[in-house]
This record gives C-alpha cells, structure tokens and sequence, in this order.
C-alpha cells in the first residue's frame, strides 16, 4: 500500500503517482530554477488564457485574470517531485491562504495541471496579458 499525500484540493493520491504542472517563470527550461524539473517529464508547451502574470522583479507571479495567453510548459511530475516545487513557491497545504504561492487545477492541452498563483497583496508592477516572461 502507498503512503497517500495531500494536495490543494484536501484529496488525496498515492506517493509515486504522477500528476501535472505548468510553469511560467524561472522553473521554464533554461531559467534558474529549471533544475527543480530536471527528472520530469516535459509534455510540451501551450498558453494559458486564465491567468496574468505579475513583475515581482527577479520572478512572475501568475495571477487568476483572462489573458491574451500567457506561455507555459507543462510537466508530469511524481509527488515527491511536486512536494519540492511547493517548498520553492512558498506553498502551504495545511494553510494555503497564508503560503507565498497557492496551487490550483487549471485546464492545459495535456490535461488539468497545477499551476502556482502568487498569493500575497498585488504590488502596483507591470502585469503582462499575453506571452511569456
């Protein structure tokens, strides 16, 4: 029997099972953070047409607003996998109301995917509606 782990929707799925991720900022191939997904597999890219993102500066944050399209790459990742990515984006299952980042589902060409929303007051910076940052 598999250890069963959290996610942001309080279900829960077995450790080793693969679930899905879309990224926009440093963990896109060849940004700094990119090193996070270096054993995930890459599905491909597509635009997502839910979110904006935000310049906090050194790093985006995808915010819940229609857009023009902002690119993603979109990634199978195992829990463990996932688990990591949380603690780099400051997300909190247990209270994902005071975390950095909260995760949510959101529909990508590959399936539905998590994808990180900054959760903290929207600093008055440059919101981009179409592409990538």
């Amino acid at each position: 029997m598999t250890k069963p782990a959290g996610n942001a929707a309080g279900q829960l799925r077995p450790l080793g099972q693969t679930c899905l991720v879309a990224v926009y900022g440093t963990l896109k191939k060849g940004r700094k953070n990119h090193g996070y997904l270096r054993r995930a597999r890459m599905l491909g890219a597509d635009r997502l047409n839910t979110i904006c993102l935000l310049d906090l500066g050194p790093y985006p944050g995808a915010v819940l607003q229609r857009s023009e399209g902002i690119e993603v790459e979109v990634y199978s990742v195992s829990a463990r996998q996932l688990d990591r990515l949380d603690r780099l984006e400051g997300y909190r299952a247990d209270q994902p109301a005071l975390g950095l980042y909260d995760r949510m589902l959101v529909p990508t060409r590959f399936g539905r995917a998590w994808v990180y929303l900054y959760n903290k007051p929207r600093p008055s910076r440059k919101i981009l509606r179409r592409g990538g940052w």
